[in-house]
């Protein structure tokens, strides 16, 4: 027994001994990895799988301190842009100073942090003023655009902190989870990755790579559009990173789903609420709709109408119920939108330009899995040669216009649309090989084919943005003369509108102005876009960078811009009149939110009705894509899409931005879980 005794105290304290030179071995290491480091590299940026840009960065150090310096340059569709980047973390990688500037005539700084002797730190962010506040123990400096380099050291921070939550300043903090590993081949060689998960940094999650030593290795992230960053000499993994990203975005619908759909009964009863059914400008009171198996079976007055005996009763007394809303104009790029857009009524979006990968599996997760979300229809992305061309799928030939038609049809696409560097040879080939397989062709006005008139000559049946579409009214000139502010500055004859009128109701075009995008432009400088947008202080924090801080314009710019908008709506309010189909389309101005904003100004400045606005995100749009007889207003047999409002919009239409409740596809949610999940304020 004695001899065990110390062959035990003898066994145990050896292992103690090896675990702590271990551990010294490993602090050492650590320690040592940032002494004298001379490191350079760059990261490929890409835009819907097209190379745009590169980072350069280099890491130096010094006896006491760390310096990380980015350049990053892009050219994203014609715009140019480079940002400097300078990051300072001691030898045990706190962060003590970070800026991140533009380059051009006039740099100016978009983020700034920098840590005071007292103990202090402050934070400047363009357009707002410098904030002070005690230094947390533990953070990191963040924004949503963020430099790959120094999201990098963020990693090996978060690593050397013990892979904890990090608290990051301005707000928010960041959570990494580890999710798999992957194997990628580079240039015949396998090489092993961790695949993570990091949340905090832009809307919803990113999906990150790694490599055994912890450097980043490659990145897909979102805020509303997608964008891949490689470490230069990884882009052939190129595939292997959006699938990853794909099966992660899935997963994080699917708890979505799980959280918050819970067990739906096939029979729903909706009993005392109002029913605005967007045929009409009556308001039915008091009213019963019942709802099996997603379809609207019965509507009536509550008194009439008999409850099935296995219905879930939903008392709506008081609300008002509409068609549920369309965005014709969406880029949802990343799984978000899903409870986002639910929570703010919205029931169907057009994609309007997405990543194939990604974009067919949010569809077919929801239409054919059940998943949490809006029906989803899709118009393919497609452009023409050059730098200033958009994504990965290009229309440069014969040939490969054909093939593109193809796969986006064989992928169950409902569009191809057609981007500004589409060649006019090839806009009429695109529209002839879409029409032949039972498609139809969206998009812009590309800049070869100069005007709205050639192009919907050339078979497209339905066109984007407000001031391209109104070239129809100048068939004499190109887009690009017309400017910014034309009908500011010109008048519209009856003559003109007469001939542009007759020709879009001769082609049947749809018309997608998003004006939404227009009236947000007008916003002044050193305004808040909440004089425009009042929700805009709602989005998830994450999107501010993006979406909520603006540079605004000088009070003349803004006042031709008004003009020009009012103007503008003024004529596409006539066209709508005469009978031409306007859609309701955001192009994420500001997520969900600013489809409310698209169907105020369409009353506001087009004197439309309250319900023929209503209509521009209801019927108009069902119409268009060939599925009025299954959606678009509330009638018995038609798919049980349903906005419930807290206050009837055809007395306000600002009342559309109350929803409280929605129905799709059978199931029931109310918004105030859906806009957390979504991790916007509630209303």
């Amino acid at each position: 027994m004695k001899t065990d005794l110390i062959l035990t105290y003898r066994t145990s304290t050896l292992f103690t001994i090896v675990m702590f030179l271990l551990l010294m071995t490993s602090c050492s290491s650590e320690s040592s990895r940032w002494d004298d480091i001379n490191e350079e590299g760059a990261f490929l940026v890409f835009r819907r799988q097209s190379q745009i840009g590169e980072e350069t960065y280099s890491i130096t150090s010094t006896k006491d301190s760390i310096t990380v310096t980015s350049l990053q340059g892009e050219n994203e569709r014609g715009r140019i842009t480079g940002v400097l980047s300078e990051l300072h973390l001691t030898k045990e990688l706190v962060p003590m100073y970070y800026n991140n500037r533009r380059i051009a005539a006039d740099t100016t700084n978009i983020f700034k942090m920098e840590r005071s002797p007292a103990g202090t730190v402050s934070i400047w962010e363009e357009n707002f003023e410098v904030v002070t506040t005690e230094t947390p123990p533990v953070f990191f400096p963040l924004h949503s655009n963020i430099p790959a380099a120094m999201e990098m050291m963020l990693y090996h921070y978060y690593f050397k902190n013990g892979e904890v939550t990090i608290p990051t300043l301005p707000r928010g903090e960041v959570t990494i989870t580890h999710k798999g590993k992957d194997t990628i081949t580079i240039k015949g060689e396998q090489i092993p990755l961790d695949r993570y998960v990091t949340e905090g940094i832009n809307w919803g999650g990113r999906t990150v790579w790694l490599d055994e030593s912890q450097q980043l290795i490659a990145l897909v992230k979102a805020n509303t559009q997608i964008r891949e960053m490689i470490r230069k000499g990884y882009e052939e993994a190129l595939p292997v990173f959006i699938a990853g990203n794909v099966v992660e975005q899935m997963a994080a619908l699917s708890k979505y789903t799980t959280d918050l759909k819970g067990e739906q009964t096939k029979v729903k009863a909706l009993v005392g609420g109002d029913i605005i059914d967007g045929l009409s400008e009556h308001t039915q009171k008091n009213m019963t709709l019942i709802v099996e198996n997603g379809r609207i079976k019965a509507i009536g007055k509550s008194a009439v109408v008999a409850i099935p005996e296995n219905a879930e009763v939903i008392d709506v007394t008081g609300k008002t119920l509409i068609p549920g809303l369309w965005d014709m104009h969406a880029h949802s790029n990343q799984v978000q939108w899903a409870p986002a857009y639910l929570a703010g009524g919205v029931t169907t979006i057009r994609d309007n330009g997405n990543e194939l990968e990604f974009a067919t599996s949010f569809r077919d997760a929801i239409a054919k899995n059940g998943a949490l979300g809006p029906d989803i229809l899709l118009a393919g992305m497609t452009d023409g040669a050059g730098i200033k061309g958009n994504g990965a799928i290009r229309a440069r030939s014969i040939e490969e216009a054909k093939e593109v038609v193809e796969l986006y049809h064989k992928n169950g696409y409902k569009q191809i649309k057609i981007y500004t560097s589409v060649q006019p040879e090839m806009v009429r080939i695109l529209a002839e090989e879409a029409h032949k397989k039972g498609m139809t062709v969206t998009g812009h006005v590309p800049k070869a084919v100069g005007n709205a008139i050639p192009a919907i000559e050339s078979g497209m049946d339905m066109l984007s943005h407000r001031s391209l579409i109104l070239s129809v009214l100048f068939p004499e000139k190109n887009t690009t003369e017309l400017g910014r502010y034309y009908l500011a500055e010109h008048e519209v004859s009856a003559e003109r509108m007469k001939k542009a009128t007759n020709f879009l109701l001769k082609h049947k075009t749809v018309l997608d102005p998003t004006i939404a995008l227009n009236v947000v432009g007008a916003l002044l400088k050193g305004d808040s876009l909440e004089t425009i947008e009042p929700a805009a202080d709602r989005i998830a924090y994450e999107l501010f960078e993006g979406k909520r801080f603006r540079n605004g314009v000088s009070a003349k710019r803004s006042a031709l811009i008004k003009q020009d908008n009012s103007r503008g709506m003024q004529i596409l309010g006539d066209f709508f009149r005469a009978g031409i189909p306007i859609v309701a389309g955001t192009d994420n101005v500001v997520p969900v939110f600013s489809l409310y904003l698209e169907m105020e100004t369409y009353h506001d400045l087009g004197n439309l009705t309250p319900l023929e606005a209503i209509k521009t995100a209801t019927s108009v749009p069902a119409k268009a894509m060939g599925m009025y007889t299954e959606t678009g207003s509330l009638e018995v047999g038609k798919e049980a899409d349903i906005a419930i409002l807290e206050k009837n919009p055809l007395e306000d239409i600002t009342n559309i931005r109350t929803v409280s409740s929605v129905m799709t596809n059978g199931n029931y949610y109310t918004s105030e879980p859906l806009w957390k999940a979504a991790d916007f304020k509630p209303n």
